[in-house]
């Protein structure tokens, strides 16, 4: 994992150092920068391998803002970071000891998408393609275990939407992402199951986005 994450940096590092190079532009003349300001809605696709006790796992939608940042090393060809965070609540269902409230915990999923915008007029389409790094806290373990814990995970992200321009400066977006995430959670229930659970999950959530855009 170690290694996945150092190569996404060291790949948006280049990229930035490519672009500077370049001189890109977002294919205006002007600057390379672009920010959207999105509210998301992140549904989980979510399967899960429970050991011992069986059963599935029912994670929550959740509704959020988005901040993403597009460099730009032509008017085809751009990165974007999509930075947000999400609290999902979490249950084990259809175990062999019923349903499990496993509380809730915060999801902190930066995305880095590679790009390609099809330009033309004002209204600009894209597809991506990227890698995401999740990271787990803020976990309240619910009613029933001693504890919860999920692996930090790093999983890989397909994007489509389209930019609304409405001037040469503002522009309307609409967004969905479909990221592939597994994570393996450690559930500590020895009062009250008298064991140690773990699952393999995969969340898999669907992201769709709608906001409003600036380039700089």
């Amino acid at each position: 994992m170690r290694r996945t994450v150092l190569f996404a940096a060291m790949a948006l590092m280049g990229f930035i150092n490519m672009g500077t190079a370049q001189d890109a532009s977002s294919g205006d003349g002007g600057s390379p920068w672009q920010f959207r300001l999105r509210g998301i809605v992140v549904t989980p696709d979510e399967s899960a391998d429970i050991e011992a006790i069986g059963g599935d796992a029912s994670i929550s939608t959740a509704f959020v803002p988005e901040l993403d940042i597009s460099y730009f090393f032509d008017e085809n060809w751009s990165l974007e970071l999509i930075l947000a965070t999400t609290k999902h609540d979490v249950e084990a269902v259809g175990t062999l000891v019923g349903d499990i409230d496993l509380g809730h915990v915060w999801l902190l999923p930066p995305t880095l998408t590679g790009q390609y915008h099809f330009t033309g007029g004002d209204f600009v389409p894209y597809v991506g393609a990227g890698l995401n790094l999740t990271l787990f806290y803020g976990v309240d373990e619910g009613p029933v275990a001693d504890d919860v814990d999920y692996d930090t995970a790093v999983g890989y992200a397909l994007q489509g939407g389209f930019d609304f321009m409405l001037n040469d400066k503002w522009f309307l977006n609409v967004d969905v992402k479909k990221l592939f995430l597994n994570t393996d959670a450690t559930v500590n229930a020895t009062t009250a199951l008298g064991a140690t659970v773990v699952a393999d999950v995969d969340i898999n959530p669907w992201i769709f986005g709608f906001g409003v855009g600036v380039k700089l």
